[in-house]
């Protein structure tokens, strides 16, 4: 199983006022992931709107684990715990630089028909693009 794996740097713009980076960034920062691994799979966003489906969100949960703090870089880790026709469901891992877990995150997506906005299947070929990136023996993290 491949996983999506990348460094960003830690800007003053994304500390709270309590001084370590603000929990809505660490959405922004699953987006990059999401974009790299649609661009990894061959499904860049721009060539999926020209053919009419979009991939949307559904869900996101994240644990947060220990803080991450300005002159930190997070590394990133991101794969597929599940796989259905219309639907994945991402996990993410961020580390500090001691590749100390700071938070874990889970989100849930689904393709859509523009025009409709109901679920759109995969075919069978788009499908197979993902399998690299899934993991079917992971247990996808439940935040109920």
């Amino acid at each position: 199983m491949q996983k999506i794996s990348f460094d960003l740097d830690i800007y003053s713009y994304q500390i709270d006022f309590i001084g370590h980076v603000n929990n809505a960034v660490y959405i922004h920062w699953m987006e990059i992931g999401r974009t790299k691994l649609l661009e990894a799979v061959g499904m860049p966003t721009h060539e999926i709107f020209k053919q009419g489906f979009a991939p949307v969100l559904v869900q996101t949960n994240i644990s947060y684990k220990s803080p991450l703090y300005l002159g930190d870089r997070v590394q990133i880790e991101l794969w597929l715990s599940e796989l259905r026709n219309a639907s994945a469901t991402m996990q993410f891992r961020f580390y500090n630089n001691q590749q100390i877990l700071a938070a874990e995150g889970v989100q849930k997506g689904l393709f859509v028909d523009k025009q409709t906005m109901r679920p759109r299947r995969l075919s069978l070929k788009e499908r197979a693009w993902f399998i690299p990136y899934l993991d079917s023996n992971t247990e996808a993290q439940s935040f109920n």
